[in-house]
């Protein structure tokens, strides 16, 4: 299991176990376990909104956020539903999930939730199924690096497409220096000026 859950799914979970027509029923319990999530994604945007720094984010975590997290539990301990498969699978996971909440709250750099990282990842798990249909071992191999350059240009906050064009301009080859072709790696300052976003 992760050490860091991410917040986002456990909120689904409660949304998802609200009642058609319930929306705004704030007895409902889980109209009341999406609210604790709410609060705590509120307070992340209130942190952003004024520009903490991770320190400042650290101090105000535990100040506002852990008190948050601590009546949640307690909440979540007092629940006994009798009836209703979603509710049950949203107080399960959550429950699955608690030696893990209070992980990001040791440092104010971690997020909240791991969106960001899921969504960076998405790309790969769609690819594969595409990567199946690779003719060759050669083709596969080229696939693999045309988009392991695609990424390291996300990552250095160029322009993909402008830095396949600069790659396909410059041709290095496999007689390229060492220098010459740090020149053309995506951090080199030549390759940011020339593929900036």
């Amino acid at each position: 299991m992760s050490q860091n859950w991410n917040k986002a799914h456990i909120r689904r979970y409660w949304l998802r176990a609200i009642p058609k027509g319930h929306e705004t029923d704030y007895t409902h319990p889980a109209v009341q376990g999406l609210l604790y999530c709410d609060k705590l994604f509120s307070y992340e945007r209130a942190y952003k909104e004024k520009g903490l720094s991770v320190k400042q984010i650290y101090k105000r975590r535990l100040k506002d956020q852990e008190p948050v997290i601590d009546a949640f539990l307690a909440w979540l301990d007092g629940l006994t539903p009798k009836t209703g498969d979603s509710i049950i699978k949203a107080i399960n996971y959550t429950n699955g999930c608690r030696p893990y909440l209070k992980n990001y709250l040791k440092d104010g750099a971690c997020s909240l939730s791991n969106n960001l990282s899921e969504n960076a990842i998405r790309p790969v798990a769609m690819g594969r199924k595409n990567w199946l249909f690779s003719d060759s071992q050669d083709g596969a191999n080229a696939s693999m690096i045309i988009y392991s350059m695609i990424e390291t240009a996300k990552a250095n906050d160029i322009d993909p497409e402008k830095y396949l064009e600069y790659l396909l301009e410059s041709r290095p080859s496999a007689g390229s220096s060492d220098e010459e072709l740090e020149q053309l790696a995506p951090w080199s300052e030549a390759t940011q000026e020339a593929c900036a976003i």
